[in-house]
């Protein structure tokens, strides 16, 4: 499930999103807006805090409107990629979007199963940086409340489960094979945390963005494999029960030594939390 080329998935996700044909002998942009790639459907029961970011009246009812991925932190808020709300994806500024909402507790995007409730706020993360993808996130309230079982706990800083090598799950809606595939049903894939010096190496700096240890982490598996694409771009990468990152952004899906970037959760947790996470045991890696 996961992006095409270079995966600042913000942008080529959410525009993958629009079905807008994509000539078959051209690369598509890297975004992190993906579907898992070599992965599995599962029942939305199995990771219910997996939720789609849709607007119907930009991307169709084709697929209920989803054009990324999200993640409940708390009964009513979510966090999704910045890049999934940016203008050149939505056309105009997210505040200005009449029916952006978030799809909860719903495997096939076309059932009648879950809730639709709307997006009465958003706050993009201000320190966002387009260049390097640093700080992907926004913070969405929500005009209604999720179940409190649909709700994941976020790793803060220093939390074992960033460790290399550790299991984790990425779930979405996302590119099924990186030739523009979406699916529509919920899908996972199951991929490792990699080390940053590996992550930095692949990703050095460029067009495509700039692998930042601290703001960032990357999965999968070097020689390739399972992995995010677009239309996954801002949903959930677990380990331990715990939410690690946010699909961001990559370069293709699934290929040898071009990792998946995500954002590192820790980030988020010191934004809403920074007295808690000040206190938290130091790391140089979270």
């Amino acid at each position: 499930m996961r992006r095409s080329i270079a995966r600042a998935l913000i942008r080529p996700l959410a525009l993958a999103a629009t079905v807008t044909a994509i000539p078959l002998g051209s690369t598509p942009p890297a975004v992190a807006d993906s579907v898992v790639v070599g992965g599995f459907p599962i029942d939305v029961s199995e990771a219910p805090w997996t939720v789609a970011l849709a607007s119907r009246d930009l991307f169709g009812g084709t697929r209920a409107g989803q054009f990324c991925g999200a993640v409940a932190i708390g009964r009513s808020t979510v966090v999704t990629a910045a890049h999934c709300l940016a203008e050149e994806v939505l056309g105009a500024p997210p505040d200005g979007l009449r029916d952006l909402k978030v799809i909860a507790g719903r495997t096939d995007l076309l059932s009648g199963q879950g809730q639709e409730i709307a997006v009465r706020e958003i706050r993009v993360n201000p320190a966002y940086d387009v260049t390097t993808n640093s700080g992907d996130f926004a913070v969405l309230g929500l005009a209604g409340s999720l179940p409190q079982s649909a709700v994941v706990a976020m790793a803060g800083p220093g939390d074992p489960a960033y460790a290399p090598g550790t299991e984790a799950v990425v779930s979405g809606w996302g590119d099924t094979t990186g030739a523009g595939r979406y699916a529509r049903r919920l899908r996972a894939a199951r991929v490792r945390v990699l080390p940053d010096d590996l992550c930095a190496r692949a990703y050095p700096g460029g067009p495509d963005g700039t692998y930042r240890a601290r703001t960032m982490l990357c999965a999968g598996e070097p020689a390739g494999g399972p992995d995010g694409c677009q239309g996954d771009s801002g949903g959930p990468l677990v380990a331990e029960g715990r939410l690690i990152g946010l699909v961001s952004w990559g370069s293709g899906c699934g290929r040898p030594g071009l990792p998946g970037v995500y954002t590192r959760v820790s980030e988020v947790v010191r934004a809403l939390h920074p007295a808690t996470s000040a206190r938290a045991r130091p790391s140089t890696h979270a």
